[in-house]
């Protein structure tokens, strides 16, 4: 198979990039699990708005009739709640996804697109050839290779195919979460994402569709609360004061689906480089407190399919300035989220808000988080 575009990863990014690309050249996507797989990450800003209309996809994401949020509440600085909602903000409300339909939605928009999603498949081996690419593909019990020119690396934290190709991945932290879904049988909370500070970490739990909720626990991996993030039992009996009430109200009734994944801040360097480029989580992950993590991977991927559209014109520059485009949003994410965790002081020499205090100074306390 000889294509232009070659897109590991089918989550957000690389779905995005695929759909934008798509019209203009060819594109095909690998990926390794045959359909989405439930995980964390449900929370989308009013702003996205604007970037479904940018796509032409505006009326078809509405359509999928996902849980609107209209305030976020929270127990930060101090034990009294405190309540933000969208009332002022130009764009609306944002929403509460379903994660799995929304990453299947994308999926479709990129098949409908003229795009090739290549499925459960794994990258067996990467090489250059002249001045693109050779790339093994395990299919199933076969192996395909296909030529491409361009290489986008879309496949998460780990971002297995640009580390293959020298990049090295810059983490901040150790942040960990652990989350539980279960059914939301009341009327409480709905339309509302609750965030609530301890001593170890944080707490948070917002609506889904159909009659759902998810609840989830953050904290460092080398932290003994860790063992609560890791072990579904230890989530529930371990909740704390204004979102168990919360809880309460909403009825909710955990299910079996649970989790535990990373969640740290990572930077990838260089996101992009002689032939290839990296995309969402793969060259920028965010913290889930900024609450910006799939929006980033969304934008990010849009930001992704100009620069490749650009490259495979011609354009030298193209490549150089996702990468300043990726700095820079990496330097204000870095600002805001040590202004977020610098409110939170009542636990001044925990270990985990002592850390995120050190932000405040521009010291990350790096040796502490890393192996």
């Amino acid at each position: 198979m000889r294509v232009d575009v070659l897109i590991v990863g089918a989550g957000p990014a690389g779905t995005t990039a695929a759909l934008n690309l798509a019209p203009l050249c060819s594109v095909a996507v690998v990926e390794r699990s045959a359909a989405p797989s439930p995980r964390i990450g449900e929370s989308l800003p009013a702003a996205a708005r604007r970037l479904f209309r940018d796509m032409g996809l505006l009326d078809s994401f509405l359509a999928e009739g996902h849980a609107p949020c209209y305030a976020n509440r929270s127990v930060w600085g101090d034990a009294r709640p405190r309540e933000l909602d969208a009332l002022r903000d130009a764009d609306g409300h944002g929403w509460h996804l379903d994660r799995v339909r929304f990453e299947q939605w994308l999926r479709d928009v990129v098949s409908s697109r003229g795009a090739q999603i290549i499925v459960p498949a794994t990258i067996e081996r990467i090489e250059r050839d002249g001045e693109g690419w050779r790339v093994d593909v395990v299919h199933g019990s076969d192996v395909m290779t296909i030529d491409a020119q361009l290489v986008i690396d879309a496949a998460g934290r780990a971002a297995p195919i640009a580390r293959r190709l020298g990049a090295q991945t810059r983490v901040d932290d150790r942040l960990v979460c652990g989350w539980v879904y279960g059914r939301d049988e009341g009327n409480g909370g709905r339309g509302i994402t609750f965030i609530e500070a301890t001593e170890d970490g944080w707490w948070y739990t917002a609506p889904i569709p159909h009659g759902r909720r998810v609840l989830a626990f953050h904290t460092d991996a080398d932290l003994p609360a860790a063992r609560i993030a890791r072990e579904r039992d230890a989530l529930l009996v371990n909740v704390p004061g204004e979102l168990a009430e919360l809880l309460r109200a909403s009825g909710f009734v955990a299910e079996v689906t649970s989790g535990f994944t990373a969640a740290h801040t990572a930077t990838l360097d260089p996101c992009a480089g002689p032939g290839f480029l990296a995309a969402g989580d793969a060259a920028l992950a965010f913290d889930p407190l900024s609450s910006q993590g799939l929006f980033n991977a969304l934008f990010i991927g849009l930001a992704a399919a100009e620069a490749a559209d650009s490259h495979l014109r011609g354009d030298v520059e193209s490549l150089s300035r996702y990468r300043d485009t990726i700095a820079d949003i990496a330097a204000a994410y870095r600002q805001h989220l040590a202004l977020f965790y610098a409110e939170e002081q009542r636990w001044p020499e925990a270990p985990f808000w002592k850390r995120r205090h050190a932000l405040r100074t521009g010291d990350a306390l790096r040796r502490d988080f890393l192996p």
